[in-house]
């Protein structure tokens, strides 16, 4: 497999992605570095990768360089979810209080029961509020507050929020008794033989090695200098693990945290470390019915259920449709509404199951489009200016997204 990725990486010939690296597109700012994939039920079609892993370094960016790519891995924490529930150990219809041991009700709302199916499509009252990652030394029950329930009813309103997997993947823990990091490698990456991990966790000294940096031109998302150097973010590695791979107050003694406390500190909502290929290769998972490279995680009849939508802009249910980005979202998945002149179809009629990601610089997608037999995904690693400030090109997508995603579906 490596050595067909090295052979499809970086073509000679200019082309849209390698436009934006070297910062020649006039649609978009600048990007640091782009990977991008696709792939058919069967194999990887294209692989490609441009700029820099570490900038400082001089280490190129690899189709198989290791990124955090963001709030995707919400969608890969929904492939394990569904793998438990096939197996009986979770109910998505379920008060989840049940297997937390404590009571998770909204404070306006005390007799109306949260479920996995509404965590999972944000449709669960839960909002971001004061915070959705806690330290180690901290329980999730404890730090649950007004301000993390929102103005309606569980299951009454859509408002996306990371705070929702935090508490599905503590949920995971107190089903089963096993940390997140462990069951995420256990129920996906291993089955798939995936060199991955949440906070790096369960991932190879090897695989640390490929990480790439993720940068923006200037200190966060608000203070940008399109002029300046690139600064890195997060994964400033230099081939070493970082002394705690989790948030911690005291001396980071993962070995005497109890399952089913805090899974928040794994980063369940967006800590996901994946080379791109073996995003796509989720992706052909999924677009296989459950089936890929003769494993067989999930029946074809669950991932049916997966791509079902559970809330839709303009139906019976209001939500936030995140600056017109989401129309569509089932539990656990993105899906893109295929109506035409829609702010989410950075490609004309696409009506895509997946996830965006976004954050210290990147944004990433994986998409599966069912109609056309085939998975795309990319991460850009950093971009120079605000990505999101227009004009856009097609969508309400940031501009680069439009490009990359119109280039790789051509």
């Amino acid at each position: 497999m490596l050595a067909l990725l090295m052979a499809l990486a970086s073509p000679v010939a200019a082309n849209p992605l390698a436009d934006l690296v070297a910062g020649t597109d006039p649609r978009a700012p600048q990007l640091s570095g782009v990977v991008g994939v696709v792939a058919d039920r069967h194999r990887i079609r294209r692989a490609e990768a441009h700029g820099l892993a570490d900038i400082a370094a001089g280490r190129p960016l690899q189709t198989d360089s290791l990124i955090r790519v963001a709030s995707v891995s919400k969608l890969v924490v929904a492939v394990a979810v569904w793998r438990l529930a096939e197996q009986g150990t979770l109910d998505l219809d379920r008060d989840v209080s049940l297997y937390l041991g404590w009571p998770l009700r909204h404070p306006a709302h005390p007799d109306t029961p949260v479920t996995l199916r509404q965590l999972l499509s944000h449709t669960s009252g839960i909002v971001d509020g004061s915070g959705y990652g806690f330290a180690l030394e901290e329980r999730l029950q404890d730090k649950m507050t007004a301000e993390h329930w929102g103005p309606r009813a569980p299951g009454q309103r859509f408002e996306y929020a990371n705070l929702n997997y935090g508490i599905i993947a503590t949920v995971m823990e107190a089903a089963t008794g096993e940390r997140f990091d462990r069951l995420m490698t256990r129920l996906v990456l291993a089955p798939l033989k995936i060199d991955a991990g949440y906070n790096w966790q369960g991932a190879s000294d090897a695989a640390i090695a490929r990480a790439a940096v993720l940068y923006r031109k200037g200190a966060d998302e608000v203070h940008w200098n399109p002029a300046g150097p690139w600064v890195p973010q997060v994964d400033d590695l230099h081939g070493q693990r970082a002394a705690c791979p989790v948030r911690s107050t005291t001396s980071c003694d993962l070995a005497a945290y109890k399952p089913g406390t805090n899974a928040t500190i794994f980063s369940p909502q967006g800590g996901l470390r994946i080379a791109i290929p073996d995003l796509a290769r989720i992706g052909q998972l999924l677009l296989r019915g459950g089936e890929v490279g003769g494993v067989r995680l999930l029946k074809s009849a669950t991932v049916k259920a997966m791509f079902t939508p559970v809330w839709q802009a303009g139906g019976a249910v209001p939500g936030d449709d995140y600056h017109g980005q989401m129309l569509c979202y089932g539990a656990g998945f993105h899906c893109l509404s295929g109506r035409p002149g829609a702010t989410d179809q950075p490609v004309p009629n696409a009506r895509w199951w997946g996830h965006l990601g976004e954050a210290y610089g990147l944004l990433a997608g994986l998409w599966v489009d069912q109609q056309r037999g085939r998975v795309i995904a990319y991460a850009l690693t950093g971009t120079a200016d605000d990505p999101f400030k227009p004009p856009h090109v097609t969508s309400a997508f940031a501009s680069a997204e439009d490009i990359i995603m119109a280039e790789l579906a051509r």
